[in-house]
């Protein structure tokens, strides 16, 4: 990219904490050289334009179950049923051409980056590939070509349950021990495509009490994710099995801070959210996945006023709406506490733009060193008309289907011109998943 130059005057973009009219921003080897309201020349981009929105929280292959496990009732085992079965399936090329729709999805909708919690790491059996990682680079190069930023989330998972090994599908996912997971995640570094390679403990079940220590040392200086506390169950069972909580654990453990993310946080104690707070650990709520599931609805306020960043995920894909994630953010605190008001819409952009997340502490502002992303929507569409052209407009107003064009380091990825084409790759992909 060295050398490429552009140049985009936006109709109204978010800058500096406000939406401002007529900016001209100029790009250079994928950075905002200048940003300038009240601007003039460069390519106009209509409507209300956003820096680029992060996904912290993906399992690109749950994209092959939307709609799907909804039958009968759609309950929790018609889910997991369904999701173990594509498990089994996947191949790296199978796997690949499936991200690379999904991260196209993703992208049209306004994506910039995506964290991928990826555990799906050898053959049906649990037999390594020829290439440890080849799940790994399947989905690296599904989001090269995608033109979506990827944190590769490598994912460290043990045993089924607190103690169990691992059952069916589950021994695709296990080095063995966190030694051998540490020693395949050695494997992904330095990689050309702009990626990050970062660490995940699946979950307190998955990853037992002393193998914690080792993940958090392989993850020093790496974006650490961990499911956490999405279901009472499994806060019950780490209680009868060590006699404290899962986020008591792994406070314990050292895996708490700054460039940690636990994923989803719904049901915590008063302590628990203490210690997310005080270390500044980083919340990724999902909640479309965490209605779609009825895992409830967790403590976003309450943590972020004790310290905690909050940021926000696609996690199973049943939808892939980041304008969604933002709201529901807010109406679900609603419905719990029958109360209106407890996030602005700057501040619910702020946790949309959380790439920090993911290791990209360089991206999620229109500002001049920054990565240039730049996601516009349309403000004329049947939900946008007349909703005010400002930052409530997209977070309160839009969804995916009113982005027109979207930028990646500069480079433009999508527009609304590209979504028939992502239709159809998407309906051939998952169709060779369900073949």
């Amino acid at each position: 990219m060295t050398g490429q130059r552009s140049s985009f005057l936006l109709e109204r973009a978010w800058v500096d904490g406000a939406v401002q009219s007529d900016v001209l921003v100029e790009i250079e080897d994928g950075r905002f050289t200048s940003v300038t309201p009240g601007g003039s020349g460069g390519t106009r981009l209509r409507g209300l334009t956003l820096p680029g929105l992060a996904n912290c929280h993906s399992h690109a292959f749950h994209r092959a179950l939307r709609g799907r496990t909804q039958r009968e009732r759609g309950t929790f085992w018609t889910w997991r049923d369904q999701m173990y079965a594509v498990a089994g399936r996947l191949t790296p090329d199978t796997y690949f051409e499936l991200a690379r729709a999904t991260y196209r999805e993703m992208v049209a909708a306004g994506y910039t980056s995506v964290g991928e919690f990826h555990y799906l790491h050898h053959q049906p059996d649990g037999t390594p590939y020829d290439d440890p990682n080849a799940m790994g680079h399947a989905l690296i190069a599904a989001a090269a070509e995608a033109g979506i930023r990827i944190a590769l989330l490598d994912t460290c998972y043990l045993s089924s349950g607190f103690g169990r090994p691992p059952e069916g599908v589950q021994v695709r996912y296990t080095d063995g021990d966190a030694d051998g997971w540490a020693a395949r995640l050695a494997g992904l570094d330095g990689l050309d495509h702009p990626t990050v390679i970062g660490a995940a403990i699946h979950s307190v079940r998955a990853v037992p009490r002393d193998q914690v220590p080792t993940v958090v040392e392989a993850a020093a200086g790496r974006p650490l994710h961990v499911h956490l506390s999405e279901q009472v169950a499994e806060n019950d069972a780490c209680l009868a099995t060590y006699g404290v909580t899962p986020t008591q654990l792994l406070h314990d453990a050292g895996a708490l801070g700054p460039r940690t993310t636990v994923v989803h946080a719904t049901h915590l104690t008063g302590a628990d959210i203490t210690h997310l707070g005080t270390t500044r650990t980083r919340a990724c709520f999902c909640p479309t996945t965490e209605r779609d599931l009825g895992d409830g609805i967790g403590p976003g306020r309450a943590l972020e006023l004790a310290g905690a960043v909050l940021t926000l995920g696609s996690d199973s894909h049943a939808v892939i709406d980041p304008f969604e994630e933002m709201r529901a953010l807010e109406l679900d605190e609603r419905l719990a506490t029958q109360q209106r008001g407890h996030w602005t819409a700057a501040e619910l952009l702020a946790a949309g733009t959380a790439h920090e997340s993911l290791g990209f502490d360089d991206a999620g502002t229109i500002a001049v060193g920054q990565r240039a992303d730049l996601v516009t929507l349309s403000t004329e569409s049947t939900r946008t008309a007349g909703a005010g052209d400002d930052e409530a407009t997209a977070v309160f107003a839009a969804t995916a289907a009113d982005v027109t064009h979207v930028v990646v380091d500069g480079r433009v990825v999508a527009t609304s011109d590209d979504h028939e084409d992502i239709g159809r790759e998407l309906a051939i992909a998952i169709g060779k998943v369900h073949a």
